[in-house]
């Protein structure tokens, strides 16, 4: 039987052409800043996202830990939505390799809410951390790909920056949420200081994310990149990938949602399933059970060759991506509907 992989958009793979362009890629040593490559991937996806410099990195934590320890110091507190996954899946690198604390709150679907981050901004207090940085994330992972809209975005950033602080974008699926919104990239990171986007989930390149921010900023995060071990000198065999997943892979993300929403409208109709298809607004569909443990559920849809994660006791997601068609999407729901069967 087929297997239809929803387990995340990190399981595409790169396109022919983005082979063909990684085999004959001009090549030198990054670290040197001798790699052509890599030089012109950097300054197209400055341009993209509007700001001055960006830097190629391994992966997408490793960009939003660079992030934060160019943005801060040791004993600092930064604002993060309660499930952001730069609090939840990052293993918890902002604390052991920058000695700084999260100081998580409650969003509305992913999106932090000024007067919130106002409140928890620290005042000049000897028992106090110093609050440095605010963390947003777009789209939310842990709030089923939900996009934050330009008006949110800019209304934390004003009130981060007339207290001080910077504002970092975790932006693994920025332009899932472009896409979405249906406007320009830069409607959502004109108003933050940095932000990491990837290059290896729904634009399907093999490795890497980028992090940008101004030219100052970057020439400091490139000596973090350094100290965490990531330079990876020819990396324009990498790099030659990341071009063409900015060129060409970015308009194709509306067929993701498409996806989605043709998988969540069906779902919503399933009994035993809890889920309100309006808030499936990018290529993640997550999902309440009423009936079956979810770790349960998982595994008979991997008796039945559907890969899917659970994110909590009743809770399941599903991602699309390039690897999966609506035929797929009719496969999937098909076999759902199998194991859901008590």
């Amino acid at each position: 039987m087929e297997v239809i992989d929803l387990r995340s958009d990190t399981v595409t793979v790169p396109t022919e052409e983005m082979r063909r362009a990684m085999a004959l890629a001009e090549v030198g040593d990054d670290v040197y800043r001798d790699d052509p490559t890599v030089n012109r991937l950097e300054e197209l996806a400055a341009e993209k996202v509007g700001k001055e410099a960006a830097l190629f990195v391994p992966s997408g934590t490793m960009g939003n830990l660079i992030a934060v320890l160019t943005h801060t110091r040791a004993g600092d507190e930064v604002v993060v939505e309660q499930e952001a996954h730069i609090y939840y899946y990052e293993v918890g690198g902002m604390a052991a390799l920058g000695g700084v604390q999260a100081r998580p709150l409650p969003g509305v679907r992913g999106a932090l809410q000024p007067g919130d981050v106002e409140n928890a901004i620290r005042g000049d207090n000897i028992h106090f951390p110093r609050t440095s940085l605010v963390c947003l994330e777009n789209t939310h992972n842990r709030a089923g790909g939900a996009v934050i809209k330009p008006e949110s975005v800019a209304a934390v950033a004003g009130v981060a920056h007339k207290h001080g602080l910077a504002v970092h974008l975790d932006g693994a699926r920025v332009f899932n949420a472009a896409v979405a919104l249906g406007v320009n990239v830069k409607q959502l990171t004109g108003h933050v200081d940095s932000i990491m986007f990837c290059l290896s989930k729904g634009l399907a390149a093999p490795v890497g994310s980028l992090v940008a921010g101004t030219r100052d900023w970057i020439e400091k995060a490139r000596k973090k990149r350094k100290m965490l071990g990531g330079g990876m000198r020819q990396a324009g065999i990498l790099a030659a990938a990341g071009i063409i997943a900015l060129e060409r892979m970015v308009d194709r993300l509306e067929e993701d949602h498409a996806n989605a929403r043709q998988l969540a409208e069906a779902l919503a109709s399933m009994q035993g399933i809890d889920l309100d298809p309006s808030q499936v607004e990018t290529n993640m569909v997550l999902f309440s059970l009423k009936n079956i443990p979810a770790d349960e559920f998982v595994k008979r849809l991997q008796d039945r060759s559907v890969l899917v994660n659970s994110m909590g006791p009743d809770r399941v997601r599903l991602v699309t991506h390039k690897e999966i068609t609506s035929e797929d999407i009719e496969k999937a729901l098909n076999r759902i509907q199998d194991a859901l069967k008590v």
